[in-house]
């Protein structure tokens, strides 16, 4: 049987367009011969459609999109789709996440999903009540084991009473029965060093049971997550025997006489590629999404800045990127050649507004109230808000969404300004610690300089003070980001850390710091995700608390 695994980028809550991505590549597998065309987790409606669950408007025009789509679907071609399923009793939760297999307008067969997973970023538990145990699929003499995103992650997460793959063949054995291959319906975000945990968790079940493994996974970018794509075959030896692009819609054949199909994205993660992929695709998404066309922002002639416009020349293209240069009284004539420097080698336009005249009027308008008290933060302050107002206006004038350029290291200290450097409606790389911007900024280089070598190699500042440089009031970023791993990710405390030989003062500085500028987190624009743990709805701490370790 030739079996057609399909990632597609949904649009949450836009049934029409799922829907027409849904019945182009169930007839384009149609057209290869395929008998079988399995799609991702909840394609139907997007994942995750969070509070839209709670709206019985969303649910009538999800049941009615797949009423029309069921009609619709190649005749004799079986769809296997994850969609929402409302269920009739009283008691707990009204939906399922569930799976369905649709053939000449009917449902045939249908799985639910029975780990919902509500930790970091996942809130399932909110809106689905777990399914019950999964029966097996009989289809064209194959015997499947049909399983949705989490089922198969009891083995890695270890905290559920269950195990969905294991009941399944402990089914088969009671049966008398043989599985001939595990499916697995999946949303799985990205992050950095996931796929080894996920390639490394399918060749356990496939070793352990002797079975191939069939993932099909969304891709694209919702909001701060970013869906990789990745579907795969495995063998019975956990070999990859067919894998589907990453970060890109596809449509992968494999069949089951041989388990065999096309590999067309490298077996072997490359994670720093990877990361700068990830979100390339999900800054095109997150435009494209959201109504908009063009993206602006601001180009000081530092590496975050520089990195974040070769992002986004990456994902819109050059046509639909403006930077634009903010000088004050501090900024240095390299940062302003940098900046142009930049923007002329990525093709994007550039604009130079001198905030000089603004910074000095400012002054003169407070200079009543402040008497005789001498400069601080507040006149550096000052020259951030400047270029966040004025940027502000570029993007509503000309309708260009505004990219914030602050990274992950920067905003778990609290080195950026609120209403200033962190405007904008979306923070390209508040996930990315300093030390990966660099990296990422050599990996934009690889084939030729975008990235002027001086932005790169020069000491970061954000010159808002004569000779200021960043490592006058932080920690060198090869200490401070391997303290915030350790701390945010990984959960250690502060004595953990210190007796991993880091100086305990440092990292105390460091957990207060973290701390004391939850406020402004909150407040940042929306983040795309890439390590562990981001700042955002997956990271969820009071503002208002006073305990200390």
């Amino acid at each position: 049987m030739q079996i057609a695994l399909i990632q597609m980028n949904p649009v949450i809550g836009d049934f029409a367009v799922n829907s027409g991505k849904i019945l182009a590549r169930a007839r384009a597998a149609a057209e290869l011969g395929c008998e079988l065309a399995i799609f991702p987790e909840l394609a139907l409606s997007g994942y995750p459609p969070q509070d839209l669950l709670d709206r019985n408007s969303f649910l009538a025009d999800h049941d009615l999109a797949l009423q029309r789509l069921a009609g619709d679907l190649p005749p004799g071609l079986a769809v296997l789709l994850g969609c929402v399923e409302q269920r009739p009793a009283a008691r707990g939760r009204r939906l399922y996440n569930a799976a369905l297999l649709l053939r000449d307008g009917a449902i045939q067969y249908r799985v639910r999903k029975q780990l919902l997973p509500s930790y970091d970023v996942f809130d399932e538990r909110r809106y689905f009540e777990p399914g019950p145990a999964a029966q097996l699929l009989q289809l064209g003499g194959l015997t499947l084991a049909v399983t949705i995103c989490e089922d198969i992650w009891q083995a890695e997460i270890g905290h559920y009473g269950i195990d969905p793959v294991r009941d399944l063949f402990d089914l088969a054995e009671e049966r008398g029965q043989r599985i001939d291959a595990v499916l697995n319906l999946s949303a799985s975000p990205f992050q950095r060093d996931k796929e080894r945990v996920r390639l490394g968790l399918f060749r356990g079940i496939c070793a352990s049971h002797q079975v191939p493994l069939l993932f099909v996974n969304q891709v694209g970018g919702q909001d701060s997550l970013l869906f990789g794509g990745r579907s795969l075959v495995m063998d019975r030896q956990g070999r990859i025997t067919a894998k589907a692009l990453e970060f890109a819609e596809d449509l992968l054949v494999v069949d089951s006489e041989t388990w065999q199909g096309e590999i067309r994205s490298p077996v072997e993660e490359d994670e720093l590629a990877a990361v700068h992929d990830g979100l390339v695709m999900g800054l095109a998404d997150y435009v494209r999404k959201c109504g908009f066309r063009s993206v602006v922002l601001g180009l000081s002639g530092g590496i975050d800045s520089a990195l974040t416009a070769a992002l986004a020349v990456a994902a819109l293209g050059p046509e639909n990127v403006l930077g634009v240069a903010l000088p004050s009284p501090y900024s240095s004539d390299e940062s302003l050649a940098d900046a142009r420097a930049l923007a002329t080698n990525l093709g994007c336009s550039f604009e130079v507004i001198p905030i000089a005249p603004l910074f000095t009027a400012f002054r003169a308008s407070l200079a009543p109230l402040f008497a005789d008290r001498p400069e601080d933060l507040t006149e550096q302050n000052l020259q951030a808000r400047i270029r966040g107002n004025l940027l502000m206006a570029l993007s509503n004038k000309f309708g260009h969404l505004l990219l914030s350029t602050g990274n992950k290291s920067e905003l778990a200290v609290g080195y950026c300004t609120l209403y200033g450097d962190m405007s904008g409606g979306l923070g390209v790389i508040a996930d990315v610690p300093k030390q990966l911007v660099y990296e990422l900024a050599r990996y934009v280089n690889r084939r030729q300089e975008l990235i002027p070598e001086r932005t790169i190699t020069r000491p970061p500042t954000a010159e808002l003070k004569p000779g200021q440089c960043d490592q006058d009031d932080l920690p060198p970023y090869e200490i401070l980001d391997r303290i915030l791993e350790l701390y945010l990710e990984q959960g250690l405390g502060v004595a953990a850390i210190a007796a991993l030989g880091f100086d305990e003062a440092v990292v105390r500085d460091v957990v207060r710091r973290i701390q004391v500028n939850e406020y402004k987190r909150k407040q940042a624009p929306l983040g795309l995700k890439v390590t562990s743990k981001a700042f955002g709805f997956g990271r969820r701490y009071p503002n208002v608390q006073n305990y200390h370790e």
